[in-house]
């Protein structure tokens, strides 16, 4: 049961130094949840009190089955996004039918998570490489801010995810700005940074709710055309199914998915970190699959919409001394009682303050440092970067986290298909072997001899390919080869399209009078040679634990018994976990 219920581990501990800590640290965040959620559920599409009913239950079922004890589960901005682009492409039939869908999204990328941690499948999101989180992240986090424009200079924008569908209806729309709006948003940025630079501590964004709620119902501020949040209903909410058609659960689909490893990718990053600081090890990528899906379901029962780690959250969480899941508890119950008890006090909240505190919030997560770094370290990858940038920001947020990952495996097959050759020679005096290329002046060759370094795994994708890097060696060569020693040490697999064009090619090169040898042949390969019996064709005798042991046997040297057996042993019988 520990495993799907950490709890029952570190509850066995708990005593009242770590509720002093948790009860601290559950406060700070609850009372920074409160605003943020509401100012979340905006970017959805969202009535604002939906962003409170996403901070309820997926905290309480998360703390029961995360792994992490500092994750601060809730409506983050990055999700919220997602769940507007996806719902924006439906035909939506009114207010209500839109909230149905975005709660039952809840549900379905709950349900995809937990499948995929049932199966094991958190390694999924490693193909999220981080050059596409990195642009697909500062793209989304420009249409968040530019999302909000209606909101923070009072006009009517139609809504879009696209930067030039936006700019063009601010274009239009530009007559149309509030200018009292304006000021109250630009006040609202320079009043929270302000409050940031004196303590990081303070809590900034609820400060400036309280004094722009205060101010807009002593001033009536709204009779000057300032807009406000209104009436929030009061309570918590009601266990509600949503009636979603199979036509609509189609189309949700591809986002349900996007939306699954997205979120999962942002709590288990953070996670993480909070993992290394501390220096411990707690986090299990399908446990945490398993506790987010699980709520995302549950919370979707009880009208919550998408949710999952946020990192500002779970930064002061674990700044506030937070030490189990018990300060999420603290947290939620906050919310809750606000539900219950607190929501006329946020009648007069103007929604600029709202839409100030996700500009602020989302201007942190736009990052120039990273692109710096890979233009100068990994060009290749500046560029995937810069297309998953751009597309994001011209064509949409899910096509922009799709055709990224698609570039970037692109690439990663590209690489694999033709990955580094290296001719090996010594290094004079020596018993190492390197690059001919690199070290020109302190490598000896041998006569007749080629030795070969193939960097990577051999497979229908590249065997061709290696095959014709090591022929043009060959023929290119000064003198005549006679031995052709493969440097196997890096090659970990050789598929099946791959051994057939082996066996050929050395069949070929035995025709030519030219011995292969294999040197420092790994376990799992020498199973496969032997499987597939490439070990009749090569030879047993054509295997060497090292380069140094084949050069003294080509110069007729007496090889030692017990390196020749381990160099062609089959590790399916004595040596099974030999590597």
């Amino acid at each position: 049961m520990q495993q799907y219920f950490p709890l029952l581990e570190w509850i066995k501990t708990y005593n009242k130094s770590l509720f002093k800590t948790d009860l601290t640290a559950g406060i700070t965040v609850g009372v920074m949840l409160i605003p943020q959620g509401m100012a979340y559920a905006m970017i959805a599409g969202l009535p604002p009190v939906y962003g409170l009913y996403a901070a309820v239950f997926p905290q309480l079922i998360y703390a029961l089955m995360g792994t992490s004890r500092q994750l601060s589960v809730g409506p983050v901005a990055m999700d919220s996004l997602l769940v507007a682009a996806a719902l924006q492409t439906m035909t939506i039939v009114d207010a209500q039918h839109y909230i149905s869908l975005a709660i039952f999204l809840a549900l379905f990328m709950g349900l995809v998570q937990i499948f995929l941690g049932i199966i094991k499948f958190g390694f999924l999101v490693n193909f999220l490489s981080k050059p596409v989180i990195s642009g697909f992240t500062s793209a989304a986090a420009i249409i968040i801010g530019l999302s909000q424009l209606n909101h923070l200079l009072g006009i009517e924008l139609p809504s879009s995810n696209m930067i030039h569908e936006i700019i063009q209806s601010l274009w239009d729309k530009s007559s149309d700005i509030h200018p009292f709006t304006a000021l109250i948003t630009l006040g609202s940025i320079l009043l929270i940074f302000f409050l940031k630079k004196i303590s990081k501590n303070l809590p900034a964004t609820l400060i400036v709710v309280i004094l722009s709620t205060v101010l807009t119902a002593l001033l009536q501020w709204d009779q000057m055309g300032l807009k406000i949040v209104g009436f929030i209903p009061q309570g918590l909410p009601s266990i509600k199914l949503q009636a979603i058609t199979v036509q609509e659960i189609y189309q949700l689909t591809p986002m349900a998915i996007t939306l699954a490893l997205i979120a999962f990718l942002e709590a288990i990053s953070i996670a993480k970190s909070v993992d290394q600081k501390n220096n411990e090890d707690l986090v299990k990528p399908n446990q945490e699959l398993i506790a987010l899906g699980m709520a995302n379901v549950v919370g979707s029962f009880f009208q919550a919409y998408p949710s999952t780690g946020g990192f500002s959250r779970t930064a002061v969480n674990h700044q506030s001394g937070a030490k189990t899941g018990v300060a999420s508890w603290v947290s939620a119950l906050l919310v809750a009682l606000t539900l219950v008890f607190f929501t006329d006090l946020f009648y007069h909240l103007p929604k600029a303050v709202l839409g100030a505190i996700i500009l602020s919030a989302v201007i942190h997560l736009i990052d120039f440092k990273y692109p710096l770094h890979l233009w100068k370290t990994h060009r290749e990858e500046f560029f995937v970067l810069l297309f998953t940038f751009t597309i994001t920001l011209f064509l949409g947020v899910e096509e922009g986290i799709l055709l990224g990952a698609l570039v970037s495996l692109s690439l990663m097959v590209y690489r694999s298909a033709q990955p580094h050759i290296a001719v090996l020679g010594r290094i004079k005096g020596t018993s190492l072997f390197r690059n001919v290329v690199r070290f020109p002046q302190q490598i000896e060759t041998f006569p007749g001899v080629l030795i070969i370094r193939f960097d990577g795994q051999l497979f229908f994708g590249n065997h061709n390919y290696f095959k014709k890097q090591i022929t043009d060696q060959i023929e290119n060569h000064q003198d005549p080869i006679k031995y052709l020693i493969v440097d196997a040490g890096p090659i970990n697999y050789v598929d099946a399209t791959a051994s057939g064009t082996l066996q050929e090619w050395i069949q070929e090169l035995k025709q030519k009078n030219i011995k292969v040898m294999w040197v420092k042949t790994i376990g799992p390969l020498r199973d496969i040679f032997y499987r597939n019996g490439m070990i009749k064709i090569i030879g047993r005798e054509n295997f060497f634990p090292s380069l140094e042991t084949v050069i003294r046997h080509i110069e007729g040297e007496k090889v030692p018994k017990i390196e020749k057996k381990i160099s062609n042993q089959n590790n399916l019988k004595n040596f099974k976990h030999e590597s």
